[in-house]
């Protein structure tokens, strides 16, 4: 993975969030669903264990730099059963913690994760898996900017005439 394309990964993620804060009518109306602090932590923590499944892939001596992460690199590096679970576990607390949301948003989610997963592990072409890889964040990115609302939203007061 290329310094670049990381770029390009980061800016879409940013980008759809930043967007949210400009645009006033987003979260996309009767389509966004309030998420709960548990949610919140779910997706939180979800995401942090994908990037740190991919960082340990794709730049083990930066995430090495963290203590504690020689034994999830290797792990997750030998892409047997433990790297597997190193991917599935985070995959997996990412959709509970969209699961208030449409079922077609969660469902998108779920299947660009599956298709990261899939390449991951086929032993198919890298090109292949980035193309995974930046379709899920482009998903990803997307349904969080879109649809969820955080825990502290409120409902507008509904004006009586």
């Amino acid at each position: 993975m290329s310094d670049t394309f990381l770029a390009v990964l980061v800016g879409i993620a940013v980008v759809a969030l930043a967007t949210r804060l400009v645009l006033a009518p987003l979260p996309l109306g009767r389509f966004a669903a309030r998420a709960s602090a548990l949610d919140t932590a779910l997706l939180a923590v979800g995401s942090a264990g994908l990037v740190l499944h991919c960082g340990a892939m794709f730049f083990r001596v930066e995430v090495s730099r963290l203590p504690g992460t020689h034994f999830a690199i290797r792990a997750i590096n030998l892409m047997g059963t433990s790297s597997r679970i190193w991917f599935i576990v985070p995959a997996i607390l990412v959709v509970l913690g969209l699961r208030r949301q449409t079922p077609l948003a969660v469902a998108a989610v779920s299947a660009a994760l599956v298709a990261v997963g899939i390449t991951m592990y086929d032993h198919g072409p890298l090109s292949t898996h980035l193309h995974a890889i930046l379709a899920a964040v482009i998903v990803l990115s997307g349904v969080v900017a879109l649809l969820v609302r955080p825990p502290w939203y409120r409902s507008p007061a509904i004006r009586v005439r």
